[in-house]
């Protein structure tokens, strides 16, 4: 399953994910480069929160590669360099 985010009709974000019993999982998440730092990303996982939310998960999982956990932690996350969560309220 996945999030794709369309800036003006062009493709410009995805965001796959897996659905588990108590959580979501982000298995991954690209911003087209020209793109990246305009908040785009962060608006792809919080609109990913609601949708959890809505299906009764209450948090967010990511396994993120090394140049993305500082981006993971700007925005909720806390963990180490295997895993991070974001717990949903």
């Amino acid at each position: 399953m996945g999030l794709i985010g369309k800036l003006v009709g062009d493709l410009v974000a995805v965001l796959a994910m897996e659905i588990t019993t108590d959580a979501v999982h982000i298995s991954d998440l690209f911003v087209a480069r020209e793109l990246r730092r305009k908040r785009i990303g962060r608006f792809m996982v919080d609109e990913l929160a609601r949708l959890a939310k809505k299906m009764d998960r209450d948090r967010l999982i990511v396994d993120p590669p090394a140049d993305a956990r500082e981006f993971f932690r700007r925005i909720g996350f806390d963990g180490n360099e295997q895993q991070m969560v974001r717990v949903l309220r």
